[in-house]
């Protein structure tokens, strides 16, 4: 079973900058992917960015592209999403997730990569 702990988030005016974290409790390797997903007031859960922990190739959704940056962190077995130039659409709760085997919905899909293990998720909140 893999366990991830996120870290990070908290609330900051349109134009900030915030930094989540979550680390996982096997080898980042083993899951072969990782990302974040997050869900809005009244939306649908979306994808936001994934990481290839094998290669470290990053994809990111059209709406966070040239803002946002993930990376990981082999050593401590944990991806970072560095956040700037936030804005008030970015409001959500953020969720750290991990890939598994076997398929999965399309709100838990992102660059052909299905996600099985979730975060406790962290708020985001962006005022204007």
């Amino acid at each position: 079973q893999v366990r991830l702990v996120e870290s990070g988030g908290g609330s900051v005016q349109a134009g900030g900058s915030l930094t989540l974290s979550c680390a996982t409790s096997v080898d980042i390797y083993r899951s072969n992917a990782m990302g974040w997903f997050r869900q809005g007031p009244g939306k649908e859960r979306e994808g936001v960015a994934v990481i290839y922990t094998s290669g470290g190739y990053t994809f990111y959704s059209d709406s966070v592209k040239d803002r946002f940056t993930l990376s990981q962190d082999n050593a401590r077995n944990t991806i970072v999403l560095q956040m700037n130039d936030l804005k008030p659409e970015d409001t959500a709760m953020y969720y750290c997730a991990a890939r598994g085997q076997g398929p999965a919905p399309s709100n838990a899909t992102m660059a052909g990569f299905p996600f099985h293990y979730w975060g406790q998720g962290t708020q985001v909140t962006v005022s204007s």
